[in-house]
């Protein structure tokens, strides 16, 4: 498959959240593992107007990662528990990224099913939290790029618009309602949580 280019990412992010379903992202791990899944779930986090953001209020050290390049990753530490895999979005210092909530693995299933503890297939990386265990993401990957060996994100044929879905985001407090989050409908490893078409 065709290997993304920095062009692809330069898209408004409200944008690029649908364009990136259906794309497959690849991590080529150290010792010669190629993890790869499709992406079928994500939602949309702009510095602007946006106050779920974490760059809604000022530049940090925290989220400075999201004020780079478009196609970076913005990886960061949630809840205690979960890594959250971001791919930076709007041209350089704007903020923008958008979130990865699901995919539907595609290779390195065995890796994935050590890594999760689990072998329900459509369980592997159903969420956010999910697929980062089942990848291997955590901090260390924050400000990596997907133009380099190890990541990147690949080409695949464009969704139909009556593919995809489009709901308010999930697990957020604040600008609950807006309609950022999207998801190709009927696949069976977006997350599970009630949403409108």
């Amino acid at each position: 498959m065709t290997r993304l280019e920095k062009s692809f990412f330069e898209h408004p992010t409200l944008d690029l959240a649908g364009m990136l379903l259906g794309k497959i992202f690849v991590r080529r791990m150290q010792n010669g593992i190629e993890l790869r899944g499709k992406i079928v779930e994500t939602e949309a986090y702009l510095g602007y107007g946006d106050e779920a953001c974490h760059a809604w209020r000022r530049k940090t050290e925290r989220n400075s990662i999201m004020f780079a390049e478009p196609g970076h990753l913005y990886v960061y530490f949630t809840y205690g528990n979960h890594h959250m895999l971001n791919i930076v979005s709007e041209p350089e210092n704007i903020a923008g990224a958008v979130l990865i909530r699901a995919m539907e693995p595609l290779a390195g299933e065995s890796f994935m099913r050590e890594q999760r503890k689990t072998d329900l297939f459509v369980n592997l990386m159903s969420g956010p939290g999910k697929l980062t265990r089942a990848l291997a993401i955590d901090r260390s990957c924050n400000g990596r790029s997907l133009f380099e060996q190890e990541f990147q994100l690949q080409d695949a044929p464009e969704l139909p618009e009556k593919a995809i879905g489009t709901s308010t985001r999930v697990g957020i407090t604040r600008s609950r309602n807006l309609l950022w989050r999207k998801f190709i409908i009927g696949n069976p490893h977006v997350s599970r949580i009630r949403v409108s078409c």
